[in-house]
């Protein structure tokens, strides 16, 4: 990446007066690391998070509860046609899903930066940090809401949970996995990726379960389950002792994404602390976007400050699913990895 005006000094760089007010350029940087956050995103490259202008427009709002209406499907039994008589016209009616702006804000000082200053744009390495630092908040807050989500008593229909079975009944396998996916019913196909824990997947992979694709240099490009994207991440719940785990079977397009813009807020900040003996330099980096799980409303019910915490994410009091149970493109798994 090109950065105008960018003049680089090595010598500059690898020596203890480097400030990172001299290398950031915020007009650039903002939304460099925006756009290499969503190239990095698994949940972007999975197909899961559908991100698009709609929803920065949205996330670009000025209220913190997002309105997003929906057709109901057409509903109501046919009517034979007779010489006597008239149709009686049915109704079309809306719904309302309601998605809750998010807000995060991250700084780092430039002593966590200087080792990274020497014999590379400066400018594209720190926001590379940014954006790897970005893309891992997202998953975490993403597995926050789902935790919120499955609390909620309306999404009891989208859970497939054995671990109470006994025997291998309670074991994840082929055809406890195809089970879980039973629960879109015809709509099943419409699932394409796995998010589970590395346990989870070292179970899978020692039962030759697991496909590993790679390009022409023999990277792995993507690992697969029954055809679908696998993205492990150990923020999944596992229990060691008694086995016990998770996975979220998702259908593309289950999350929308959302990056808001507004200058007055979200330019990324470079402070240089001018008292300080070491002469700090802080970098600032926030965030205004939505994150929401199509077809489960965010209820406000329980969100004490202006825009929610983790915690606050994961209170199943703040969903209710308001789509059919076909149509929330989420399905939560729930499994042991082994009999007792």
């Amino acid at each position: 990446m090109k950065h105008k005006g960018l003049k680089l000094n090595l010598q500059l760089f690898a020596s203890s007066t480097t400030k990172i007010a001299d290398v950031i350029q915020p007009e650039v940087f903002t939304p460099y690391v925006v756009n290499k956050t969503m190239e990095l995103s698994e949940l972007i490259q999975s197909g899961i998070a559908e991100h698009d202008k709609e929803f920065d427009a949205l996330a670009s709002g000025p209220n913190t509860l997002i309105h997003m209406p929906f057709w109901n499907d057409l509903t109501g039994e046919v009517e034979i046609m007779d010489d006597d008589g008239e149709t009686v016209p049915g109704k079309i009616t809306t719904g309302q899903d309601i998605a809750r702006k998010l807000a995060f804000v991250k700084s780092f000082g430039a002593n966590a930066l200087a080792g990274h200053l020497a014999g590379d744009d400066p400018m594209r390495v720190i926001a590379d940090r940014f954006a790897d630092y970005w893309n891992r908040t997202y998953q975490k807050v993403l597995l926050s809401t789902l935790d919120g989500v499955f609390a909620s008593t309306t999404m009891k229909e989208k859970v497939y949970d054995i671990t109470a079975e006994l025997g291998n009944k309670a074991v994840l396998n082929s055809h406890s996995f195809l089970d879980a996916q039973q629960l879109m019913g015809d709509a099943k196909e419409l699932l394409t990726a796995i998010m589970m824990h590395s346990e989870v997947e070292n179970h899978l992979v020692k039962q030759d379960e697991i496909e590993v694709i790679r390009d022409s240099e023999g990277n792995v490009v993507m690992k697969t389950y029954k055809g679908k994207k696998v993205i492990v991440d150990d923020a999944m719940a596992y229990d060691p002792l008694t086995k016990s785990a998770e996975m979220y079977l998702f259908g593309r397009g289950a999350i929308a994404w959302g990056n808001g813009s507004d200058p007055k807020i979200l330019e990324t900040e470079v402070v240089r602390k001018g008292l300080s003996l070491a002469g700090e330099d802080i970098l600032v980096n926030r965030k205004l976007s939505i994150l929401h799980p199509r077809g489960v409303k965010f209820t406000e019910s329980s969100v004490a400050g202006k825009f929610p915490t983790l915690d606050e994410l994961e209170n199943g009091l703040n969903f209710q699913r308001v789509y059919e149970p076909k149509k929330v493109r989420i399905v939560k798994f729930l499994f042991k990895l082994e009999n007792e």
